[in-house]
């Protein structure tokens, strides 16, 4: 059994859709794993103050109507912090999608959720370096039970935390902790969760289009116009803080 020495929250989304700057939650499932073994489940309907694509309806089964008396994310976003104090996160593919989409949601209600000294385990990372199937396909081989309910926050997130236990047991070189699972699948240093900045060598660089390699503050020092241009952008909130903290941290080091 895995063996925890802080709290860890598998959490899992159902959203309008895939965009990180534009798309909102409208389900949220918390699975929360206490050092003593202890489970305890939060699940939340929102209303994403938007309309509900039929294709993403369509995925989750959540409808205009069906959230339409939900709170928003902002009503919650308080209690959510809370649930998730001193945890440390998992999930499947939530390094990429999951966590970048809370993060967002969190900035736009104004809410103040640190991520420093949180370990981020994406199970979907220990599934693909092992054997590179779907969730459903993972729960079918570790967990050998069909995956009924897919796309439904809660059954997605506790099928996650049923595939870690399994992957620590077919695996023995995991070890049983997040620390010896983080070892092997490797902790992952990010800078900001949409990955428009990577981290080379201590450097924060930009990690897409033409200045992509380049480090951060050398281009803001070069083409100061480059910081508006993403600002006024379609970019992720999470990337423009990051940008802000590096050109201010640039700043300062001038002065």
């Amino acid at each position: 059994m895995l063996q925890l020495t802080k709290p860890l929250a598998f959490i899992d989304l159902e959203t309008t859709g895939i965009s990180l700057g534009s798309d909102r939650i409208v389900e949220i499932a918390i699975v929360k794993i206490l050092p003593d073994g202890k489970r305890s489940v939060k699940r939340k309907i929102l209303n994403p103050g938007m309309p509900i694509p039929t294709a993403s309806s369509d995925v989750h089964g959540i409808t205009d109507d069906m959230v339409k008396d939900a709170p928003s994310f902002k009503q919650v976003a308080h209690e959510l912090k809370q649930i998730l104090a001193g945890c440390d996160i998992a999930g499947y593919n939530s390094n990429r999608f999951d966590i970048p989409l809370l993060m967002e949601e969190f900035l736009r209600a104004e809410v103040d959720f640190d991520m420093k000294g949180r370990r981020l385990i994406d199970v979907q990372n220990i599934f693909h370096k092992m054997e590179q199937r779907t969730l459903s396909a993972a729960y079918k081989f570790y967990c050998n039970k069909n995956l009924d309910g897919a796309h439904g926050a809660e059954v997605d997130a506790s099928a996650t935390h049923e595939i870690l236990e399994a992957q620590i047991q077919r695996y023995p070189e995991l070890g049983n902790t997040v620390d010896s699972v983080l070892k092997i699948i490797g902790d992952e240093v990010i800078v900001d969760f949409a990955r428009r900045f990577a981290m080379e060598n201590g450097v924060e660089v930009f990690n897409f289009g033409k200045y992509k390699g380049k480090p951060v503050a050398e281009v803001l020092k070069t083409e100061p116009q480059y910081y508006d241009w993403m600002m006024k952008g379609d970019f992720p909130q999470h990337t423009k803080q990051k940008l802000t903290e590096i050109r201010t941290r640039s700043l300062l080091k001038k002065n």
